[in-house]
Protein backbone atom coordinates (compact mmCIF):
# COMPACT_ATOMS: atom_id res chain seq x y z
CA UNK A 1 0.00 0.00 0.00
CA UNK A 2 1.30 3.50 -0.75
CA UNK A 3 1.01 5.66 2.40
CA UNK A 4 1.67 9.22 3.16
CA UNK A 5 2.19 10.68 7.35
CA UNK A 6 1.60 14.24 7.50
CA UNK A 7 2.81 15.47 10.55
CA UNK A 8 5.44 12.36 10.26
CA UNK A 9 8.90 13.99 11.03
CA UNK A 10 8.03 13.72 14.89
CA UNK A 11 8.50 11.24 17.27
CA UNK A 12 5.24 9.06 16.65
CA UNK A 13 6.08 9.58 12.90
CA UNK A 14 9.18 8.75 12.51
CA UNK A 15 8.31 5.50 14.34
CA UNK A 16 5.25 4.79 11.89
CA UNK A 17 6.63 4.84 8.94
CA UNK A 18 9.91 2.60 9.47
CA UNK A 19 7.36 0.19 11.27
CA UNK A 20 5.11 0.58 8.35
CA UNK A 21 8.13 0.36 5.60
CA UNK A 22 9.11 -3.00 7.50
CA UNK A 23 6.26 -4.77 6.92
CA UNK A 24 5.77 -3.74 3.10
CA UNK A 25 4.59 -0.91 2.34
CA UNK A 26 5.74 2.52 1.03
CA UNK A 27 5.38 5.38 3.21
CA UNK A 28 6.24 8.89 2.55
CA UNK A 29 6.95 11.26 5.49
CA UNK A 30 6.13 15.56 5.55
CA UNK A 31 6.54 17.91 8.05
CA UNK A 32 5.33 21.44 8.56
CA UNK A 33 6.47 22.73 5.42
CA UNK A 34 4.28 20.76 3.05
CA UNK A 35 1.44 23.02 4.18
CA UNK A 36 1.13 26.60 3.23
CA UNK A 37 0.40 29.54 6.15
CA UNK A 38 -3.74 29.70 5.40
CA UNK A 39 -6.53 27.25 4.72
CA UNK A 40 -5.58 27.05 0.60
CA UNK A 41 -3.54 23.72 -0.08
CA UNK A 42 -0.04 24.42 -1.81
CA UNK A 43 1.06 22.04 -4.82
CA UNK A 44 3.54 20.38 -2.46
CA UNK A 45 0.62 19.29 -0.31
CA UNK A 46 -1.27 18.33 -3.47
CA UNK A 47 1.58 16.47 -4.88
CA UNK A 48 2.41 14.47 -1.70
CA UNK A 49 -1.11 13.08 -1.45
CA UNK A 50 -1.74 11.93 -4.54
CA UNK A 51 -1.97 8.75 -6.23
CA UNK A 52 -1.82 7.62 -2.60
CA UNK A 53 -3.89 4.77 -1.04
CA UNK A 54 -3.79 6.09 2.34
CA UNK A 55 -2.99 9.52 4.18
CA UNK A 56 -2.13 9.22 8.23
CA UNK A 57 -2.83 13.07 9.49
CA UNK A 58 -0.69 13.34 12.06
CA UNK A 59 0.21 17.28 11.91
CA UNK A 60 -0.22 19.87 14.94
CA UNK A 61 1.93 22.05 17.09
CA UNK A 62 3.34 20.35 20.14
CA UNK A 63 0.85 20.24 23.20
CA UNK A 64 3.42 19.71 25.89
CA UNK A 65 4.76 23.18 25.91
CA UNK A 66 3.72 26.38 27.77
CA UNK A 67 0.46 27.81 27.02
CA UNK A 68 -0.83 31.30 26.53
CA UNK A 69 -3.35 33.02 24.29
CA UNK A 70 -1.25 33.21 21.02
CA UNK A 71 0.22 29.61 21.78
CA UNK A 72 -3.19 28.37 22.35
CA UNK A 73 -4.19 30.03 19.08
CA UNK A 74 -1.26 28.08 17.56
CA UNK A 75 -2.47 24.84 18.72
CA UNK A 76 -5.83 25.38 17.24
CA UNK A 77 -4.82 26.78 14.02
CA UNK A 78 -2.04 23.77 13.31
CA UNK A 79 -5.00 21.09 13.62
CA UNK A 80 -7.55 23.00 12.04
CA UNK A 81 -6.18 24.68 9.37
CA UNK A 82 -3.68 21.99 7.95
CA UNK A 83 -7.36 19.88 8.06
CA UNK A 84 -8.90 22.36 5.74
CA UNK A 85 -5.91 22.53 3.64
CA UNK A 86 -5.72 18.50 3.48
CA UNK A 87 -9.35 18.69 2.98
CA UNK A 88 -8.60 21.29 -0.25
CA UNK A 89 -5.58 19.03 -1.30
CA UNK A 90 -7.75 15.93 -1.56
CA UNK A 91 -10.23 17.28 -3.49
CA UNK A 92 -7.32 18.87 -6.13
CA UNK A 93 -6.45 15.36 -6.45
CA UNK A 94 -6.23 13.88 -9.86
CA UNK A 95 -6.23 10.08 -7.80
CA UNK A 96 -7.51 11.08 -3.78
CA UNK A 97 -6.21 8.20 -1.85
CA UNK A 98 -9.38 5.76 -0.67
CA UNK A 99 -8.94 6.36 3.03
CA UNK A 100 -7.68 9.10 5.91
CA UNK A 101 -6.60 8.38 9.15
CA UNK A 102 -6.65 11.46 11.14
CA UNK A 103 -5.41 11.59 15.08
CA UNK A 104 -6.79 13.27 18.34
CA UNK A 105 -6.17 12.66 22.13
CA UNK A 106 -8.13 11.47 24.76
CA UNK A 107 -7.82 15.08 26.01
CA UNK A 108 -11.53 15.02 24.47
CA UNK A 109 -13.25 13.02 27.57
CA UNK A 110 -14.36 14.56 30.82
CA UNK A 111 -12.27 13.64 33.30
CA UNK A 112 -12.95 10.76 35.69
CA UNK A 113 -10.97 8.47 38.22
CA UNK A 114 -9.29 5.61 36.79
CA UNK A 115 -12.39 3.01 38.14
CA UNK A 116 -14.66 4.92 36.19
CA UNK A 117 -13.25 3.84 32.17
CA UNK A 118 -14.78 6.02 29.06
CA UNK A 119 -14.46 4.11 25.94
CA UNK A 120 -15.81 5.11 22.11
CA UNK A 121 -19.10 4.87 23.26
CA UNK A 122 -19.03 7.16 26.55
CA UNK A 123 -19.90 11.05 25.93
CA UNK A 124 -17.22 13.42 25.45
CA UNK A 125 -16.80 17.43 26.89
CA UNK A 126 -16.80 20.73 25.88
CA UNK A 127 -15.26 21.78 28.85
CA UNK A 128 -11.56 23.08 28.87
CA UNK A 129 -9.44 24.11 25.88
CA UNK A 130 -8.62 20.82 25.70
CA UNK A 131 -11.83 19.10 25.26
CA UNK A 132 -12.60 22.59 23.08
CA UNK A 133 -9.50 21.36 20.89
CA UNK A 134 -10.46 18.17 20.89
CA UNK A 135 -14.38 18.58 19.47
CA UNK A 136 -12.44 21.12 16.75
CA UNK A 137 -10.17 18.78 15.43
CA UNK A 138 -12.54 16.02 15.03
CA UNK A 139 -15.40 17.97 13.45
CA UNK A 140 -12.75 19.23 10.69
CA UNK A 141 -11.02 15.88 10.55
CA UNK A 142 -14.83 14.50 9.56
CA UNK A 143 -15.19 16.01 6.76
CA UNK A 144 -11.93 15.17 5.11
CA UNK A 145 -13.25 12.15 3.06
CA UNK A 146 -16.05 9.80 2.95
CA UNK A 147 -14.14 6.97 4.79
CA UNK A 148 -11.82 8.44 7.72
CA UNK A 149 -11.14 7.06 10.56
CA UNK A 150 -9.89 8.55 13.75
CA UNK A 151 -8.00 7.46 16.43
CA UNK A 152 -7.48 9.45 20.21
CA UNK A 153 -4.38 9.34 21.43
CA UNK A 154 -3.20 8.27 24.97
CA UNK A 155 0.08 9.75 26.15
CA UNK A 156 2.83 7.77 23.79
CA UNK A 157 5.87 6.10 25.86
CA UNK A 158 8.58 6.13 24.01
CA UNK A 159 12.59 5.51 24.21
CA UNK A 160 13.29 8.31 21.92
CA UNK A 161 11.00 11.10 22.42
CA UNK A 162 7.25 12.26 23.38
CA UNK A 163 6.27 12.33 27.47
CA UNK A 164 8.65 9.59 28.41
CA UNK A 165 11.92 11.25 27.11
CA UNK A 166 11.02 14.48 29.32
CA UNK A 167 10.46 12.61 32.27
CA UNK A 168 13.44 10.63 32.33
CA UNK A 169 16.15 13.34 33.05
CA UNK A 170 14.92 14.22 36.51
CA UNK A 171 13.93 10.85 37.40
CA UNK A 172 17.57 9.47 36.92
CA UNK A 173 18.83 11.85 39.27
CA UNK A 174 16.23 10.67 41.75
CA UNK A 175 13.93 13.62 41.37
CA UNK A 176 10.99 11.71 40.69
CA UNK A 177 7.69 12.45 42.76
CA UNK A 178 3.94 12.69 42.30
CA UNK A 179 2.59 15.15 40.05
CA UNK A 180 0.01 17.72 41.19
CA UNK A 181 -1.25 14.84 43.71
CA UNK A 182 -0.56 12.06 41.48
CA UNK A 183 -4.67 10.75 41.69
CA UNK A 184 -5.34 12.29 37.78
CA UNK A 185 -5.36 9.00 35.63
CA UNK A 186 -3.05 8.57 32.95
CA UNK A 187 -4.21 6.80 30.10
CA UNK A 188 -0.66 5.94 27.70
CA UNK A 189 -0.28 3.38 25.19
CA UNK A 190 3.47 2.09 24.25
CA UNK A 191 4.98 3.49 20.37
CA UNK A 192 4.93 -0.21 19.40
CA UNK A 193 0.91 -0.51 20.22
CA UNK A 194 0.82 2.64 18.68
CA UNK A 195 2.43 1.74 15.37
CA UNK A 196 0.99 -2.01 15.66
CA UNK A 197 -3.14 -1.06 16.38
CA UNK A 198 -2.51 1.66 13.18
CA UNK A 199 -1.14 -1.77 11.08
CA UNK A 200 -3.70 -3.48 12.62
CA UNK A 201 -6.38 -0.97 11.31
CA UNK A 202 -4.57 -0.68 7.67
CA UNK A 203 -4.93 -4.39 7.63
CA UNK A 204 -8.74 -4.72 8.51
CA UNK A 205 -10.21 -1.95 6.58
CA UNK A 206 -12.68 -2.42 4.39
CA UNK A 207 -12.41 -6.32 5.39
CA UNK A 208 -15.57 -8.01 5.64
CA UNK A 209 -14.18 -9.39 9.00
CA UNK A 210 -14.30 -6.90 10.73
CA UNK A 211 -14.76 -3.36 9.40
CA UNK A 212 -12.15 -0.26 10.57
CA UNK A 213 -14.57 3.05 10.58
CA UNK A 214 -15.54 5.39 12.79
CA UNK A 215 -13.69 6.70 16.11
CA UNK A 216 -10.70 4.55 18.12
CA UNK A 217 -9.20 4.86 21.52
CA UNK A 218 -5.23 4.11 20.96
CA UNK A 219 -4.66 3.16 24.16
CA UNK A 220 -3.80 0.65 27.04
CA UNK A 221 -6.65 -1.35 28.70
CA UNK A 222 -4.93 -0.57 31.87
CA UNK A 223 -4.83 3.47 32.61
CA UNK A 224 -3.01 3.84 35.49
CA UNK A 225 -2.79 7.09 38.21
CA UNK A 226 -0.03 9.27 37.94
CA UNK A 227 1.37 8.02 41.59
CA UNK A 228 1.70 4.78 40.18
CA UNK A 229 2.89 5.45 36.89
CA UNK A 230 5.64 7.67 38.31
CA UNK A 231 6.24 4.65 40.90
CA UNK A 232 6.52 2.24 38.32
CA UNK A 233 9.28 4.38 36.60
CA UNK A 234 11.53 5.01 39.64
CA UNK A 235 11.53 1.04 40.03
CA UNK A 236 12.55 0.24 36.90
CA UNK A 237 15.22 2.72 36.93
CA UNK A 238 16.24 1.94 40.55
CA UNK A 239 15.30 5.90 42.27
CA UNK A 240 13.41 6.55 44.48
CA UNK A 241 10.15 8.17 44.37
CA UNK A 242 10.04 11.29 46.55
CA UNK A 243 9.90 14.98 45.09
CA UNK A 244 6.15 15.92 44.77
CA UNK A 245 5.10 18.37 42.08
CA UNK A 246 2.80 20.79 43.65
CA UNK A 247 0.06 22.53 41.12
CA UNK A 248 1.50 26.03 41.54
CA UNK A 249 5.07 25.51 40.35
CA UNK A 250 2.97 23.38 37.39
CA UNK A 251 1.19 26.51 36.54
CA UNK A 252 4.58 28.48 36.89
CA UNK A 253 6.52 26.39 34.20
CA UNK A 254 3.22 25.45 31.95
CA UNK A 255 0.47 28.48 32.15
CA UNK A 256 -2.93 26.93 31.26
CA UNK A 257 -0.70 24.12 29.74
CA UNK A 258 -0.32 22.45 33.15
CA UNK A 259 -4.01 20.96 32.64
CA UNK A 260 -2.32 18.22 29.86
CA UNK A 261 -0.75 17.00 33.22
CA UNK A 262 -3.63 17.04 35.53
CA UNK A 263 -5.91 15.97 32.90
CA UNK A 264 -7.37 12.93 34.36
CA UNK A 265 -9.63 10.55 32.16
CA UNK A 266 -9.55 6.65 32.31
CA UNK A 267 -9.71 5.80 28.75
CA UNK A 268 -10.64 2.38 27.43
CA UNK A 269 -10.05 0.85 24.04
CA UNK A 270 -13.30 -0.96 23.75
CA UNK A 271 -13.44 -0.87 19.89
CA UNK A 272 -10.23 -1.75 19.12
CA UNK A 273 -9.98 -4.98 21.66
CA UNK A 274 -13.93 -6.08 19.82
CA UNK A 275 -12.32 -5.79 16.62
CA UNK A 276 -9.24 -8.72 17.56
CA UNK A 277 -5.98 -6.51 18.20
CA UNK A 278 -3.93 -7.23 21.06
CA UNK A 279 -1.43 -5.40 23.19
CA UNK A 280 2.38 -6.59 23.64
CA UNK A 281 2.23 -3.61 26.74
CA UNK A 282 -0.91 -3.98 28.33
CA UNK A 283 0.62 -2.99 31.67
CA UNK A 284 2.42 -0.21 32.69
CA UNK A 285 5.18 -2.47 34.33
CA UNK A 286 5.83 -4.17 31.20
CA UNK A 287 5.80 -1.37 28.96
CA UNK A 288 8.47 0.66 31.71
CA UNK A 289 10.55 -2.65 32.02
CA UNK A 290 10.94 -2.63 27.81
CA UNK A 291 11.35 1.32 27.17
CA UNK A 292 13.88 1.14 30.41
CA UNK A 293 15.79 -2.01 29.41
CA UNK A 294 19.07 -0.05 28.65
CA UNK A 295 18.40 3.22 30.36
Amino acid sequence: MKIVILGGTGFIGRHLQQFLMQHGHQVKAYGRKVFTDGEQAGAALIDAVNDQDLVIMLAGENIGKRWNKAYKQALLDSRINTAKQLKDALSLCAKPPAQVFAASAVGIYPQTACDDLLDEYSATSDSGFLAQLGQAWEAQSKNLADKVVIFRFGVVLGKDGGALAKMLPAFKLGLGGPVAGGQQCFSWIHIDDLCRALLFAIEKTGSAECDIHGIYNLTSPKPVSNQVFGQALAKQLKRPFWLPLPLWQLKIMFGEGAQVLTHSAAVYPTKLLQAGFTFDYADINDALANLCADK
